[in-house]
């Protein structure tokens, strides 16, 4: 099946190289958390008409479909469908889960050959499991940082509470043997990118196309403020490292011209950043 019409954005690299996004529903974060050290009086009027009445942002849950002449990749796998009712409500999420979300971009998820996860926490990586408990694309490798695997099943209690650990003992069963060390091309024109930062083991993604690269830098570029590498949110665990290799990835991609897909952006995620002194600007397409 080929990637229809009923996605939320495409756009084509040439060489076969194809990008499509899809949101797999929303959940909500508390503002505060989202903004990090960042003063209220500063934040506050980006989100004035989006702020819901308990102080919380609707996030959405942006995965990319990636058709390449070498196979079918999947960046992210969202919330997924194993969360029970309540903890549902908690988190605000909505929507349909990656799965039927696929389907109706006209992607089978038996045919998905990678998946690679800018990091494991609950809305990136609860995607990999079906409800049944069952991997939810069964024929992909699964792409994360060996380090990451190994900050989301550790027992430091700080970063355990980032992690949904039992889920992850399911996953791992078969999703670790694809992990990686560093930066990789896993497929040919599909570059992952060792970050650090928000997590232990964070990735950015690259497809790379003759006609150009779409760069998803994860929870590293969540919203459109994300541009300036010293506003990070409050759940980054490794904060200094965040706000350093912001500055460099994000320079890159400045100078390529890369196209950039914000990770949690509802409604304007597809942008391209712009040098503005020592930090940078998300320029909406």
């Amino acid at each position: 099946m080929a990637i229809t019409a009923n996605v939320d954005w495409r756009t084509e690299l040439g060489g076969g190289y194809h990008v499509a996004l899809v949101q797999a529903g929303t959940f909500t974060s508390d503002a505060g958390t989202v903004f990090g050290p960042v003063p209220r009086i500063m934040w506050e009027r980006l989100v004035a008409d989006e702020l819901n009445p308990d102080a919380t942002l609707t996030q959405a849950l942006n995965c990319l479909l990636v058709e390449t002449p070498s196979g079918r990749v999947l960046v992210e796998t969202g919330i997924g469908d194993r969360m029970d009712p309540q903890r549902r409500q908690h988190r605000g999420v909505r929507g349909e889960w990656i799965v039927p979300a696929l389907r109706m971009a006209g992607f089978d998820p038996d045919t998905v050959d990678l998946v690679a996860l800018s990091h494991l926490h609950f809305d990136h990586a609860g995607g990999l499991l079906a409800a049944d408990g069952k991997p939810a694309f069964p024929r992909a490798r699964v792409v994360a940082q060996r380090v990451e695997w190994e900050f989301a099943l550790g027992d430091n209690p700080r970063l355990q509470a980032s992690y949904e650990q039992d889920e992850l003992r399911l996953a791992q069963q078969f999703a670790q043997s694809g992990v990686v060390d560093g930066g990789s091309e896993v497929m040919p024109g599909v570059e992952v990118i060792q970050t650090g930062g928000h997590s232990g083991g964070h990735q950015a993604v690259a497809i790379h196309g003759p006609g150009g690269t779409v760069g998803f830098f994860g929870d590293l570029c969540m919203r459109p403020w994300s541009a300036q590498p010293r506003w990070i949110p409050s759940f980054d665990d490794f904060p200094l490292t965040s706000v350093e290799v912001k500055a460099s990835l994000f320079r890159r991609a400045a100078e390529e011209g890369w196209t950039v897909v914000l990770s949690h952006e509802p409604r304007r995620p597809i942008g391209r950043f712009t040098a503005d002194r020592d930090r940078f600007r998300f320029e909406h397409l």
